[in-house]
This record gives structure tokens, C-alpha cells and sequence, in this order.
């Protein structure tokens, strides 16, 4: 079963991933401080553009860090995608991330469909067409 994730956003709107029901939805647990985090988010806001047109959603959580340190990286960047706060690391323990950056796609049926930990690019056609194969 796919853990439940509970949220709220910087503006401190909830967002529950049941909500969302009927979309793709790729869950990237992700911190300021991770490298690897940070160079995946491009790739990861080029995927979300690719699938534009579909029902795909990205929901990028912040795991452990204060809403001033993921505003401050964000006014930085280019991301139109939902960030959400773990600031104690609940979330992330209940998916069983054992690192980060870690990222889940869920399908349309609310079920984990693949996962991975580590790095990706979201550019790469395997993965794209693996995404592509949800809808």
C-alpha cells in the first residue's frame, strides 16, 4: 500500500496525495543541502512541462529544513511545482526513503509504481517513457 502523505506548503495550504487521485503524481523527497537534489530539480521541472497536457503532478518534499532556507534556494530557481514541508522527517520515514534525493511515481490508482533512490535525470526517454506508461 502506498503510505499516506499528509503536507502543507510554504503558504501553508495542506495537500493530501489522496486528493489527487486520477493523476500521475512523481513524490521526490529531496533538502537544500543535497547536491544531488538540486541538480535533478531542473530535469524534474522540464519533466513536469513535457506532461503538461496530462494529468501529471509534481510534489517535491523538503525534507528537515525551515520554511526560510527552502524560500530562500526557491526564490533561486524556476520551479512551478508543489514543495512541500517534512520538517520532522515523518513523511519520509513512512516511504521508507532511505536516503536522498528519493522519488516515487504514483499511478493514477494512488499505487507507488516505481521508485528510486539516488539521483535521476528526468530527461533521460527510459524514464520518460516509464512516466509516458502511466497515464
Amino acid at each position: 500500500m502506498t503510505p499516506p502523505l499528509v503536507l502543507t506548503d510554504l503558504a501553508g495550504k495542506p495537500h493530501r496525495l489522496a486528493d489527487y487521485r486520477g493523476r500521475v503524481v512523481l513524490v521526490n523527497f529531496w533538502a537544500t543541502w543535497c547536491e544531488p537534489c538540486r541538480e535533478e530539480m531542473p530535469s524534474m521541472q522540464r519533466l513536469k512541462k513535457r506532461f503538461g497536457d496530462k494529468p501529471f503532478v509534481v510534489m517535491a518534499v523538503n525534507v528537515g529544513e525551515g520554511e526560510t532556507r527552502i524560500q530562500e534556494y526557491l526564490d533561486r530557481s524556476a520551479f512551478d511545482f508543489i514543495v512541500l514541508r517534512d520538517h520532522s522527517s515523518v513523511a519520509m520515514k513512512a516511504w521508507k526513503a532511505k536516503g536522498l534525493p528519493a522519488s516515487f511515481i504514483v499511478g493514477p490508482d494512488g499505487r507507488v509504481r516505481y521508485s528510486h533512490l539516488g539521483e535521476l535525470n528526468w530527461d533521460d526517454e527510459k524514464i520518460i517513457a516509464l512516466v509516458a506508461g502511466q497515464f
